[in-house]
């Protein structure tokens, strides 16, 4: 069921069920983070690796010492500057929260997320939600609540419709190793947002097999449509004659035949709108029973690297 109704959701939660939620970033499909039944659900119903972690959500900068200890400083300076927002802390887990949602790790993924409805909810809470997005695991991320319906339709009792995602791209993820800031993840907050409050952070390589957090994995967010990503859409476009092809482009068209679909993801060149309408026109593209999608390379600064981030694990 679509709705805005988070009474709804309230009472699922609170009975260990699993229901999907808006944020800034992606729809995340939420239970109960100290619930190891509703943990076992939402793996479940994503059909996502157990060595996998989640992130959990909470309510408030407040609330972070009932499920994170031993706190550097400086994740609650970044907590203070950017939450509520698209940042998420990887911490000390506190000895509360279920091994099953960090995947046996000492750490767990946290933060606050910036969505009313959302916000809301957690308030009316007495615990906090584990959430990863709510899309199949390794499928394109949903920035809709008819995204979710989409891939979920009546297995999930309550999608609580809150628009269209504002971000559009999951959380930027930073851990600490020796209390110094590590980023693990690209994400709606360029690293480079991070580095003007901070200072210089080293990147964290993916890891396939153990996962440091969530989001690592090198293959993700991908369409069920074959996906390129190139400098030179033009020349690929020659190495698929006779193929049915979508591209996506940033913010010019390329100049090729009519009966090649196009998706132009900022026409002003904005990388902010550009990151914000990522998922939804892979959605349509993937919809469009299209032999191969090809996606052009993005300048490789403030979001381009994240939505390069993105495109190259779909790609592979």
């Amino acid at each position: 069921m679509l709705t805005r109704d988070i009474n709804l959701a309230i009472d699922s939660l609170k009975k260990n069920e699993v229901v999907a939620i808006p944020t800034e970033t992606v729809y995340g499909l939420a239970g109960n983070a100290f619930s190891e039944i509703a943990i076992h659900k939402i793996f479940t119903i994503k059909k996502r690796p157990l060595y996998n972690p989640l992130i959990v959500h909470i309510k408030s900068i407040e609330y972070l010492e009932k499920v994170a200890v031993d706190i550097p400083e400086t994740a609650y300076l970044l907590a203070k500057y950017f939450w509520p927002g698209p940042l998420t802390l990887v911490l000390k887990k506190h000895p509360e929260v279920s091994d099953l949602v960090s995947s046996g790790k000492p750490t767990v993924a946290v933060r606050v997320p910036n969505h009313s409805l959302t916000l809301s909810l957690l308030d009316s809470l007495e615990f906090p939600l584990a959430a990863p997005s709510a899309n199949p695991f390794g499928s394109i991320s949903p920035t809709s609540a008819e995204h979710v319906f989409n891939y979920f339709g009546t297995t999930l009792d309550v999608i609580l419709d809150g628009g269209e995602c504002e971000r559009g791209i999951e959380s930027t993820i930073i851990g600490f190793e020796n209390n110094e800031p590590v980023l693990y993840r690209h994400g709606s907050i360029s690293i480079e947002e991070i580095e003007i409050k901070i200072g210089k952070i080293k990147i964290h390589t993916k890891n396939d097999s153990n996962p440091d957090a969530p989001g690592m994995l090198s293959r993700h967010y991908s369409p069920s449509t074959k996906t390129y990503l190139t400098n030179n859409v033009t020349e690929l476009i020659k190495t698929f004659p006779g193929k049915k092809i979508g591209l996506l482009m940033f913010q010019n068209k390329a100049t090729v035949g009519d009966t090649i679909i196009q998706e132009i993801l900022s026409e002003k060149g904005d990388m902010t709108i550009a990151a914000q309408n990522l998922y939804a026109a892979l959605h349509r593209l993937d919809n469009c029973n299209l032999d191969i999608i090809i996606a052009e390379i993005f300048p490789d600064e403030g979001l381009g690297k994240t939505i390069n981030d993105r495109l190259k694990r779909a790609s592979k």
